[in-house]
């Protein structure tokens, strides 16, 4: 698929969505720590702090990669936590529904992004050329 990039740099409103969808899930991952927090706790697991501080720490990479889209690495910062939101689900099974879901608008917002850019640059240079 043309739209789906690893590494490169991105136009300015794809990497605009990129981060958006980030940092939304930013905050979901931070509330899925504290899921998996209380789960463990209740539990009487003593990782409860661990998981805690995993999931904080999957949360603002989430944040730091959503202001690194402007970047060529950015996009591969976004990859990378896309893997690891399912990868919580060891511990919180439902980061699978969250994964599914933000999986589903990172490669939307980078598909439907590069057309919308394209369009507008095609258009641009029809202008250009009439007048």
């Amino acid at each position: 698929m043309r739209g789906i990039v690893f590494y490169g740099s991105l136009g300015k409103f794809t990497w605009r969505m990129l981060a958006t969808v980030l940092a939304s899930q930013g905050v979901v991952v931070f509330l899925g720590a504290l899921v998996a927090r209380g789960i463990a706790s209740a539990e009487g697991d003593d990782r409860s702090h661990a998981w805690l501080w995993t999931g904080v720490g999957l949360a603002v990479l989430c944040f730091l990669a959503a202001g690194a889209m402007r970047r060529p690495w950015g996009v591969t910062l976004g990859w990378l936590i896309q893997v690891l939101t399912f990868v919580s689900a060891v511990v919180v099974p439902a980061m699978i529904g969250v994964g599914v879901i933000f999986l589903a608008l990172w490669v939307g917002s980078l598909v439907l992004c590069r057309r919308v850019e394209d369009q507008v640059a095609a258009r641009q240079r029809a202008d250009a050329a009439s007048g």
